[in-house]
Parts: C-alpha cells; structure tokens; sequence
C-alpha cells in the first residue's frame, strides 16, 4: 500500500513538474526613457520623488546596483536590448532614428571643425531588418508580440511591426511623446480618450488591454515609457503637490520632473495591478530597466530636471551619470525576492540570458556581445572581463568629453579619449569606482600598466565588433583648440538668463504648434493672436501628412483681411491657399492642401499685424490621420 501511496505521489509530482516545464512564461519588458541611476528610491539617493510601485517591483525580485545602458543615449541602447549586439557593432550610436532618409552603414567621417582633434564616424540611423530581433524570437516561439510607448529606431520599414512586434501603439518612431503627456498630444491615430489624458496612463491601459487577450496565451509585452523624456509636463495636479515639498538647495528640486516620476510610477503599479487580478503573476517574468541617465542639460522650473549625485554627469555623457540606470527582475520561483546584486551588467545581456532560461531561440548562427545573466539571477558568483561604452561624440552636455569608449571591469573604469593626446595619441582616464563614485579622481597617470592592460580590452573590442571609429582631424588647427570648455554646458545658460519671447519657445498650450512673429495669450478656450511682425503665423511640423489633406478652422478678424496657409518641405513655399476673413464675424473654413510629397512644415498666416485675431480650433486630416487643436 506505501509503495502503491509512493508511486501515485511520484506519478502526480512528475506530472506537476510537466505541466509546469511545458507553460511558457509571460515576459513583460518595463524600459523607462532618461530614468537616472538616483530617479527612484531603489538606491536611496532621492528625497523628493516617490516610486513606490518601483520598490513593490524590487520586493517581487532582484535589484541591480551595478547595471549600464550600452549608450548614455536611448536609440543606441534600445537597438542593444532587442538584438543583444553592441552600439559599436552595429554603428547606430546617436539617437538620429527620427531624421533623415535610411542610413544602415557606419562610415568613417572626413570632416570636423578646425577645433576638433577628431572626426567622429558618420552612423547608423535606423535599426536594420537585417537584425533578427528579440521579439522575432518570441514571435517564432509561439509568443504573442505587443510593443507600447517610445520605439525611436525609425518609422516604416523600419517599426516595431518589421521586427518581430504584432501590435504597435501610438506607432510613433519620435524621440519623444508627440506634443505633451497630458493631451491633447499629436500621435497620427490615436486620440485621446478623454481631455487631458496622460499618455502613460493611456498606454499602461492599452497594454493591460493586450495582457487580458492574451491572458491564455504567452506574450512579449514590451511596455517602453515615454516618461521620463522631455518635454517637461505632467498632471497639474501632481506638479502641486510637489511644489511644497521642493528644498531648493536640494539637487533634485523639480517639482515638474517629480510629477513625471510618479505618473510613470503609477504606470508600473497599473500593470502589476493586472497581473494579480489575472492571475498571472507567478507566470511572469518583468523586468525594469532603463535606456541611460537622467537628464542634466535641459531646463525646467528654471533647474536642471534632475540630478544623479552621487554619479558625475547624465544623458549624453560617458560619465557613470549618463550610463548607470536602475534595473529590476522579478520571476517568481526563479529568483529570490527582495534581493539585490552588485553583478556587473548591460543592456545587450538581456536577449543571450532571455535565450538561455526562456523556451525560446535564437538563429544558428546568431552571435551576442552580450552574456547570460542567468547565474547571478538565480543568487550565483556571476563574472566578466568588461562591459564596454562606445559613444564617438561628443554632444554639448555638461560634463562631456570628446569621442571616446569607456570600459567597466570589476572596480575600474577606463575612459579612452580618441586622439586627445599629443601628436595623435589617446588620452586616457582611469577611476575606482569603489573608491570614487564620482569619478574625481584621474588614477591614469599613476597606474599605467593597468591603463595599458586595460586598454588592450578596448582594441580588442573594437576590432572584434569592427566598429567605425573616429579618426585624427587633418585640418586640426591648435590655434583654434579649447581644452578649457571641455566638459562644459554649450547648450543651457544659468547665469544670465536671456527673456525668451513667446515666438521662440515651445508652449505646451499650445499644442506642438508655434507662433510666430506675434504674442499670444489663450483664455476661455480661445487664442489670440497679436502682431509683433510683418507676416505673423502658426506653424507645426506636419510630415505625416500626404496628398489630399485638408485644414478646417475657425477665426475671428475685426476687419476683412486676407490670409494663406503655405506647407514647405525642405524648401519654402512649396505650396499654398489662401483665404479671407470677414470683417468683425467668425470664420469657418474648410481647405483643401495639395502636397506633392508631404506637408512638412505647414504654417497657418493669420492677419494680426494691425489687430489681433481670433483662433478657436484649428483641425488637419489626411484620411485617418488628423491633428485636432482645440485651445
């Protein structure tokens, strides 16, 4: 009778173990957009944001204190994630994904600035098809495939659907949310649902909505926030509630950006919500990470909006600012809660660990640069020579350097500077994290037989993956060379703020549209116009639109005047029509726009010049795709 007990005992137990071995786990991939290392209260280093949802994740699973975006810009590193290959191996190392026609060849540069010791590559711009993607992967192992939020790795042919995604929502390849978070926003198709929604909330709903269809099936939810990204708007009523609670000596004293973190806070707890109203929890793998530092160049509430102390610098830096970004990973029955680990890791590691634990596979011949974290997740010794950081540029941010790779292995940090040197060489710096977080303090002079061991890692590297690298200026003039502006903000001005005028800023009341050559104020709903100018107008970026688009809008004019709506793309005035407003009535029109390729910049030429006018809604549809401005 035991054995008979023992064998049944057996039988269902193997049978368990089965069931078990056979369910493919769901894998929902959190990627927040210029999220710094110090922007949660993961690491202790923020007073003033509150990212509770973040810390109930962290509680769920592991948390990274160590981990690198392969990029201190997002493109770069949003290419790493889906195919696990270096920014250097495939040569898309700026963010450029939204400009330009398709570039997917790096090339050697040939020309800079006389000031420059050296000419940065020319580089990829858009993720090539040729790249068999993470989410191809779970596509072809029986996966549902669901993209939502941010992409920035091009439009079609080159969108979440051409590589491996079966839903794509707003389906916008920007580099940031179309116009605002709080709607109205300017996303072709898609509409808010209501006034003054807020995109994150709208897509944390949309993935809930792909998460209850799914719910009997494996999926790839790709949730990538646009949060935390410029421009820099939130809830009115959460920017209030920040606004008391700002100590302004303290680093982080935005209460804008503080809005920000938790709306998009408030995002992961909608989805964590979903999970343990379907059940689904224990089945899920979720990971948290994002695609590099905060931002520490821009301006809001006449601050930077926010900070990374204790790291030096932020996006687009190499500095660990720019690199170093808060990462989570929960599994439930596979790694221990609430635990953490000083593991050294990237964001190329995730498709070769993905592969590694999960059932699905990569191609005979694929190759990573990434490694399987798999040991340090399950609480193992988890080692590596380096992590590498290729960045051949040199944006104008505070705390930059000239082109250059930086290299992580176990506490160093190796910063080669491309031909910074004397007659053609590198310069070099050398830091002990452990002992120097803030990288302060350049040991390179003092260790060079580590800068040289260290340094061959890099040419290794860079020969391995056949990156294209920035070369030595012929036209070098050191008479021009500023070595005393380096690493200094070019881009924003704190000291003697210059008073903008209303036609030179973005306004978010304003919708994405700008005016110019006139002052403005809206009230009740109505915008109104100004002269300050000859030919004052409003203008918007319109390039989504083509053929047969129409404009529909309704003005107020005191006085009979005429007006004309022009569209440029690339040139000016590649096409126009006008109209006349009547004197002191309002005025609905309806024209019809006739593009030869796209509107690209269309602008709206309003008689203000002599007395101000009226605008109550302006409306722009191509098909089903419009921009529906209502003030």
């Amino acid at each position: 009778m035991k054995l008979l007990l023992f064998a049944l005992f057996l039988q269902s137990s193997c049978s368990l173990f089965a069931v078990q071995s056979d369910t493919k786990p769901n894998v929902v991939f959190i990627l927040a957009d210029d999220l710094g290392w110090a922007d949660t209260t993961l690491y202790g280093h923020t007073k003033l944001y509150q990212t509770p949802n973040i810390d109930r994740l962290a509680k769920r699973g592991m948390t990274f204190t160590r981990a690198y975006s392969a990029s201190p810009l997002c493109s770069p590193t949003r290419s790493s994630i889906l195919t696990g290959l270096h920014p250097a191996r495939t040569g898309l190392t700026t963010p450029n994904c939204h400009t330009g026609t398709p570039i997917l060849t790096a090339t050697e540069g040939t020309a800079s600035n006389p000031k420059n010791k050296a000419v940065q590559p020319n580089p990829v711009n858009r993720l090539d098809t040729k790249y068999y993607t993470l989410a191809e992967s779970f596509h072809d192992s029986g996966y549902a495939t669901g993209h939502f939020g941010k992409w920035h790795l091009g439009a079609a042919p080159h969108s979440p659907r051409e590589h491996g995604f079966e839903i794509d929502l707003p389906n916008w390849h920007g580099p940031g949310p179309a116009g605002n978070f709080v709607a109205p926003w300017r996303y072709p198709d898609f509409d808010p649902n209501h006034p003054k929604e807020h995109i994150e909330d709208r897509m944390a709903e949309e993935a809930v909505a792909f998460m209850e269809k799914h719910q009997d099936h494996p999926f790839l939810l790709n949730y990538w926030m646009f949060s935390v990204h410029a421009p820099f708007n939130a809830k009115e009523e959460l920017i209030g509630k920040y606004r008391p609670l700002i100590n302004p000596k303290a680093p982080q004293r935005s209460p804008t950006y503080a809005a920000m973190v938790e709306s998009m806070d408030d995002a992961v707890g909608t989805l964590l919500d979903a999970l343990d109203r379907l059940k689904l929890t224990d089945n899920t793998v979720i990971v948290f990470f994002s695609d590099n530092g905060g931002n520490m160049y821009n301006e809001v509430d006449d601050t930077t909006p926010t900070s990374n102390a204790p790291l030096r610098g932020g996006k687009a830096s190499m500095f660990d600012g720019g690199v170093r970004v808060p990462m989570i990973v929960a599994w439930p029955g596979t790694i221990t809660p609430e635990t953490r680990s000083d593991a050294l890791v990237q964001s190329t590691d995730f498709f070769p660990t993905f592969v590694d634990l999960l059932p699905i596979k990569a191609q005979p011949d694929q190759k990573f640069d990434g490694l399987s974290i798999a040991p340090a997740l399950r609480g193992k010794p988890f080692s590596r020579d380096a992590i590498f950081t290729y960045f051949p540029h040199d944006p104008p941010v505070p705390d930059w350097i000239p082109p250059s790779i930086s290299l992580h292995h176990q506490d160093w940090k190796l910063i080669r500077e491309f031909f910074q040197g004397e007659n053609n060489t590198h310069r070099y710096r050398l830091f002990n994290l452990k002992e120097d977080i803030g990288e302060q303090n350049n040991l390179a002079s003092e260790k060079p037989e580590l800068v040289q061991k260290l340094d061959l890692l890099i040419t290794n590297f860079l020969t391995e993956t056949k990156a294209i690298q920035p070369v030595p200026n012929p036209k070098f003039d050191p008479a021009k060379y500023r070595p005393d502006l380096e690493g200094k903000n070019r881009v924003r001005q704190n000291k003697k703020k210059p008073v903008a005028k209303k036609d030179d800023t973005f306004d978010p009341k304003l919708q994405g549209w700008k005016a110019r050559n006139c002052d403005y104020h809206i009230k009740d709903g109505i915008l109104t116009l100004t002269g300050t100018a000859p030919d004052p107008f409003l203008g918007i970026g319109a390039a989504q639109f083509k053929t047969d688009a129409t404009i529909h809008f309704k003005v107020y004019s005191p006085e009979t005047r005429e007006g004309k709506v022009t569209w440029a793309n690339g040139k000016p005035d590649l096409g126009s029509t006008s109209f006349t407003l009547k004197k002191g009535e309002w005025t609905e029109l309806t024209l019809p726009l006739s593009p030869k390729n796209t509107l690209g910049i269309l602008r709206l030429h309003l008689p203000a010049s002599t007395h101000p006018v009226k605008v109550d809604f302006i409306k722009i549809q191509s098909g089903a795709k419009k921009i529906n401005t209502t003030f």
